[in-house]
């Protein structure tokens, strides 16, 4: 049953006549194909977008950071071991010991953050700052974390070594307590605390929005530990001297604290090493699952368009009953009969396909621009989103279409 390019282009025409003399209807019937197909470009440009932003965000923290925990980012707490629930916390010995003996490591900062019932406040004469983030640090801070500063300094050794009561300021702090006046050497009060203000750092710009880093205020560590001796947990980061270099200083920061944490041979760390790539997978894991989500949700749409394809078609074999009696009549084939209603069926829905795709891509294009995220389009999900418009239309169509060409000539000439 081999059909000639003359019998295809005949029947997309009257594909095409069909379509426009019922363009309501026609419509009416895209419309499920064209939502489904629309949903999954939009919302994969989204998701890519959101892919690329969170990948930024990760990149603008270091490609050469390592992070050093008690436990992983990911772990459930209701099946830890009794060992694993008794694993030293992680102290500034620590960080001493990967500062003295890894050569691979340029700067490591140890970390640990309060927060008062209530949030942490900071008031300077009659402004005040609120749900703001207090952080005890080291001095290697700006260095591991890439920062700068706009006016003064940072923490200092002697600040750390004389537990001196001093503070550098968020970019956001310091525009709300001192609205573009010079913060250095003036004395503001955190949780009731005074302290002097010694630098204000650069502001951080961030993909979603106002970043937190912009609204934290550090403080020596030494200090932090005098005015909360019992919070003694903390997180490192390490960042070593060269992207290169990041697996080697991985490998020194495992053998000193596996010694200064006196871990015996062959048992696991008790402890948690991350890099960006570690953080960025976690991430892709994640994404992975709203891609799932939105394949089944757009599968509904898609469903609906197929049978509302079917259906149509199916009301257009009853109505051209007596035409397709005359065409059988003066010789038309079987295979004629089909390929006309699967073409008509397929052109329906390739022409919501094509619609989808266009609307789609202009609601993830303004969506991401709107959220500040960075712009993505996913050829491989539009070419998707094409193939299944089309395959949704040619399943869909193959019941009308042999519905069709089984019609006995004789009885659909008599149909009225």
């Amino acid at each position: 049953m081999m059909l000639t390019s003359v019998e295809i282009k005949e029947a997309i025409l009257m594909a095409l006549s069909s379509l426009r003399s019922n363009k309501l209807r026609s419509f009416l019937t895209i419309l499920g194909v064209l939502i489904g197909v629309s949903s999954v470009i939009g919302l994969a440009s989204i998701i890519n977008g959101l892919d690329g932003a969170m990948d930024e965000e990760i990149d603008a923290i270091g490609s050469n950071i390592i992070e050093i925990e008690r436990f992983g980012p990911q772990v459930d707490w209701d099946d830890l071991t009794e060992e694993e629930r008794n694993r030293p916390e992680i102290t500034a010995g620590e960080a001493l010991a990967i500062r003295e003996n890894c050569p691979s490591v340029e700067g490591v900062a140890p970390m640990n953050h309060y927060w008062a019932p209530g949030g942490n406040v900071a008031k300077y004469q009659n402004r005040k700052a609120t749900r703001i983030g207090l952080m005890g640090t080291w001095p290697d801070f700006i260095k591991v974390k890439d920062k700068n500063v706009t006016s003064g300094r940072f923490i200092s050794e002697i600040d750390v070594q004389a537990r001196a009561m001093v503070v550098v300021l968020g970019y956001d702090v310091a525009q709300t307590l001192f609205q573009g006046q010079e913060a250095v050497d003036k004395e503001v009060r955190i949780n009731g605390k005074r302290f002097r203000v010694v630098g204000v750092l650069e502001e951080v710009s961030s993909n979603f929005g106002n970043s937190y880093e912009n609204n934290k205020v550090a403080i020596p560590l030494s200090t932090y530990e005098k005015l909360h001796p019992k919070d003694e947990a903390l997180t490192l980061m390490a960042r070593a001297k060269d992207f290169e270099l990041i697996e080697e200083a991985k490998e020194e920061i495992i053998g000193v604290l596996r010694v200064y944490r006196q871990v015996p041979f062959g048992q696991e760390n008790n402890f948690h090493l991350s890099t960006q790539d570690s953080i960025k997978e976690q991430v892709s894991n994640i994404t992975k699952y709203i891609y799932l989500a939105m394949i089944i949700i757009t599968s509904v749409g898609l469903m609906v368009g197929g049978i509302g394809v079917m259906n149509i078609m199916l009301v257009s074999v009853t109505e051209r009953t007596r035409e397709i009696g005359i065409r059988k009549a003066i010789g038309a084939k079987r295979s004629n009969i089909i390929l006309q209603f699967l073409t008509e069926a397929t052109t329906l829905s390739g022409v919501g396909g094509i619609l989808g795709i266009v609307i789609g891509v202009l609601g993830g294009i303004g969506i991401n621009a709107a959220l500040g995220f960075p712009l993505s389009i996913s050829l491989f999900w539009i070419v998707i989103g094409f193939a299944v418009s089309v395959s949704v239309g040619l399943i869909s169509g193959i019941y009308p279409a042999a519905k069709a060409a089984w019609l006995d000539p004789i009885e659909a000439l008599r149909y009225e």
